[in-house]
């Protein structure tokens, strides 16, 4: 016998409004695409207007912005749609969403230390998503899946964690099949190898693209099957799984060691690409008398005002006699394009505040570093650091810190290069872990290559130098710095390609 009953349950949802959506997505964006986005708001936006907007506009009483209306009936109606002239006209006579630091004037001239760089890694992906089958809906979950592939190529999130960050961030919400279609999509953009979770992974797809010949149907089974010994160069292990000669063998290894164990750190672009593109700070920094000043570097972005026009039709259609049915069409379309206006200055307003006093956070850790400009002088410091500094979200740090730069009197430099660990040395002090690969960088680049150092060898000069470090992971810095393991550092002497 089938019943029905009601009952009732308590949760809690949270859901970031269009307003929180803007100001999160404009602190992704860098300087060098500001000036566009503002640009294209400008364009899209009549109600959006440039320059100093109107000094003579009058004060206006907080009166509701009815002007009078005696209709009660139509009055009720604007109220119910949380309508209030004066959010309309009482802050943007004069923008104040620039930000200025330590007394900067509009008058300070700064001028830009020339920094070339080529075609991002992730623009190079971005540009790909419009040359698949995707359609709309599929390219904008691309886009926002590529935001989680990191510097060396890999996507190390799994479709999981993909499918709670695109339905927390983007109020999206996908299967994980429909997830999975999309990232295996994705792993069929250059560079080969992209997109991948891992190492095995990684060689898989590489492999899975190249001509399918005996050699290279083998390298799959030897990845496939025996991954852990040929990490290890146990071949013999290896002959004996797979059943196959030494010759055959060598063929699948020659494969394999051609490929690319970090996809994203080998993509250079064409000559052209190298050379196009300019790399804009996004902060500026100097260092006037032994103090530090530090400034938003937005001078190309210019003064934003509501459009006094669109708050007086706001203004006549919500005064007098009840309103025909376009006009209160109108008045809906110049809302809505009011808000639209108020918000982007808002964002802007909120997106300048964020990143200056994020980078002041910065600037006051590494101070030392930005001082003398000697890497060995770069505190340990991770986004954890910055968020509890500034009392904001580790998210929000994330995303700041991503691709932008900042300009010193040493140079430009990308803001994760300032983040780093640390760890205690034999003296009792913390130190970071750029001085620990500085020094196993020079270990290597010093080294007898007939003879190269093993990971324990390694491990022990730097615990002579005063790091006390193990060889796991004195593994993980060789790793990171592009290094392989010393057998292979043995054989590339005499083998160009072994690099894997």
């Amino acid at each position: 016998m089938l019943t029905t009953s009601l009952s009732q349950e308590i949760g809690l949802n949270q859901k970031l409004s269009p307003a929180q959506i803007q100001i999160v997505k404009m602190l992704e964006v860098p300087a060098c695409e500001m000036m566009q986005r503002v640009n294209e708001e400008l364009q899209e936006n009549p109600a959006l207007e440039e320059g100093h907007g109107n000094q003579d506009t009058p004060d206006i009483t907080n009166d509701g912005g009815n002007g009078g209306g005696e209709d009660e009936e139509f009055v009720n109606e604007l109220q119910n749609e949380d309508f209030n002239y004066d959010n309309y006209i009482e802050d943007d006579e004069t923008p104040d969403y620039r930000t200025r630091a330590n007394n900067y004037s509009d008058d300070d001239k700064t001028v830009d230390i020339p920094f070339t760089a080529g075609i991002s890694f992730m623009e190079f992906l971005k540009r790909q998503v419009y040359l698949t089958k995707m359609n709309k809906a599929q390219r904008h979950i691309a886009k926002f899946v590529l935001g989680f592939i990191d510097d060396d190529g890999y996507l190390r999130c799994s479709i999981e964690e993909l499918v709670d960050n695109l339905a927390f961030q983007e109020s999206l919400i996908v299967t994980e099949q429909e997830m999975t279609d999309i990232v295996h999509e994705i792993q069929q953009f250059e560079p080969s190898g992209v997109g991948a979770k891992d190492l095995k992974e990684c060689l898989m797809i590489q492999l899975s693209q190249k001509p399918q010949t005996d050699s290279v149907h083998l390298a799959q089974r030897v990845i496939q099957r025996c991954f852990k010994e040929f990490s290890h160069h146990r071949y013999q292990k290896v002959t004996e799984i797979l059943g196959v000669s030494n010759e055959a063998l060598q063929g699948a290894v020659d494969e394999i060691i051609r490929l690319n164990p970090k996809p994203g750190s080998a993509w250079v672009g064409t000559i052209y690409e190298r050379h196009q593109t300019s790399v804009i700070p996004d902060f500026i920094i100097e260092n006037v008398d032994g103090v530090l000043h530090m400034q938003l570097n937005d001078d190309d972005i210019p003064e934003l005002h509501v459009s006094r026009d669109y708050r007086d039709m706001i203004q006549d259609l919500s005064s007098g006699a009840k309103p025909t049915a376009e006009q209160k069409k109108a008045l809906q379309f110049a809302k809505a394009k009011v808000d639209a206006a108020v918000w982007f200055i808002d964002a802007i307003r909120q997106r300048n505040q964020t990143l200056t006093r994020t980078m002041q956070a910065i600037m006051h850790r590494q101070q030392a570093y930005l001082m003398e400009g000697d890497k060995s002088l770069l505190k340990p410091m991770i986004l954890q650091d910055i968020a509890d500094d500034t009392q904001y979200d580790v998210s929000t740090i994330s995303r700041i810190t991503n691709n932008k730069y900042v300009q010193t009197e040493f140079g430009i430099f990308p803001l994760r290069s300032f983040f780093s660990e640390g760890m205690i040395n034999m003296d009792g002090e913390e130190i970071s872990t750029h001085e620990i690969k500085q020094a196993l960088s020079e270990m290597i680049d010093s080294e007898d290559k007939a003879q190269p150092y093993t990971d324990i060898e390694l491990s022990k000069l730097l615990l002579d130098k005063g790091y006390r470090v193990a060889r796991r992971t004195v593994a993980k810095y060789r790793d990171q710095l592009g290094q392989p393991i010393a057998q292979l550092r043995k054989q590339m002497k005499h083998h160009d390609n072994t690099n894997i």
